[in-house]
């Protein structure tokens, strides 16, 4: 079966947070969980990081925006990852600064 685009960006940035070494949980959305939770919860060096993937030119629903807001509100930080090579090096520079 094909993967959609968005499960390739999520694969990308499984090997990046596995390369730098990071804790990450991928919490599944269902009618148990929590909507909007975004797709990566991320431990790193002591740090949170929330990462929300996107394929294209997704955007982030209203939901979403609201759990990155709070997480940041919290003390997070938070990234929305798209398969741009520019997206992918900004995770790469937050990671390295969260080290």
């Amino acid at each position: 079966m094909a993967q959609t685009p968005e499960a390739k960006v999520k694969l990308k940035i499984k090997a990046i947070l596995k390369e730098h070494g990071a804790y990450f949980a991928m919490p599944i959305g269902s009618a148990f969980g929590n909507s909007g939770v975004p797709d990566f919860l991320c431990c790193v060096n002591g740090g949170f990081l929330a990462i929300e993937a996107k394929a294209g030119k997704g955007k982030t629903t209203a939901l979403q925006d609201k759990h990155l807001a709070d997480i940041e509100k919290a003390g997070g930080r938070t990234i929305v990852i798209n398969e741009e090579a520019l997206s992918l090096g900004v995770l790469e520079a937050i990671l390295e600064n969260m080290k």
